[in-house]
C-alpha cells in the first residue's frame, strides 16, 4: 500500500494487463490561443493553472490539467478536413440532466450555441465547436450503470440507429422545469422509436 491508499504493484511481467486509472487530459493545438482559453473557461467552468505565450493548462476539478492548449500559427480549414483521420470530438459527462441543461442555458446566454443535440441512447448529448472548429460533446449518461446500458444495447435499438434522435435542448429544459421526471426525459429510445 502506498501513502495515498493505492495498492503497490510489484507484478511487472508482460502477461499482466494494466488499465489506466482515468483519462487525464487532452492537448489541443490552437490558432486562436486567447479565444480558446476564454472559450474553455466559459464552457467547462475551467480555470487556468498555467499560462505562457505558447501554452496553457486548464482544469475544472482536482486534476492539474484537463485541457492543454498549445498556440500554433493559423492554417486554412477546409470542409474536407472533417473527413481526414484524427480526433472526432471530446466528450465531458455531467452528473445530471439538470446540470447539462443548465450549462446549455448558461452558454446560450453567453452567446455560445450548440451545433446539434441528440439522444444517442447511451447518452443525451449537446455538441459545440470551439474556436478552432474542434467538436466538444457535453453529455449525461442515460443509464445508471453498465448493466442497464448493455441490456439496452442488446435489444437491437443501437444497431438500428447508432446515432440517435435529435432533440431541442430548450424544450427538454422546459419539460424538466415543469416537473417531468429526469429518468423519463433520459429514457433511451427503443427500436420502434429510433429515427433512421
Amino acid at each position: 500500500m502506498t501513502s495515498d491508499g493505492a495498492t503497490l504493484t510489484r507484478t511487472l511481467d508482460a502477461s499482466t494487463t494494466f488499465r489506466p486509472a482515468k483519462l487525464a487530459h487532452v492537448v489541443l493545438r490552437t490558432a486562436h490561443f486567447d479565444e480558446a482559453i476564454d472559450w474553455y473557461q466559459t464552457v467547462l467552468g475551467a480555470f487556468t493553472v498555467f499560462r505562457s505565450d505558447a501554452l496553457a493548462f486548464l482544469t475544472y476539478d482536482e486534476e492539474h490539467h484537463r485541457i492543454a492548449l498549445a498556440a500554433v500559427p493559423p492554417v486554412e480549414r477546409r470542409p474536407e478536413d472533417r473527413a481526414r483521420p484524427g480526433l472526432e470530438h471530446i466528450g465531458f459527462t455531467y452528473a445530471s440532466l439538470g446540470e447539462l441543461l443548465g450549462t446549455f442555458r448558461r452558454l446560450r446566454a453567453a452567446g455560445i450555441e450548440p451545433t446539434w443535440a441528440v439522444n444517442h441512447g447511451p447518452t443525451t448529448s449537446i455538441y459545440y465547436e470551439d474556436p478552432d472548429g474542434n467538436e466538444i460533446e457535453l453529455q449525461v449518461d442515460n443509464f445508471a450503470d453498465l448493466q442497464g446500458l448493455l441490456g439496452w444495447a442488446s435489444s437491437g435499438a443501437f444497431a438500428i440507429n447508432p446515432i440517435g434522435t435529435l432533440f431541442d435542448p430548450e424544450d427538454l429544459a422546459r419539460r424538466l422545469e415543469a416537473g417531468a421526471p429526469e429518468a423519463d426525459l433520459l429514457h433511451p429510445l427503443g427500436p420502434d422509436q429510433m429515427q433512421p
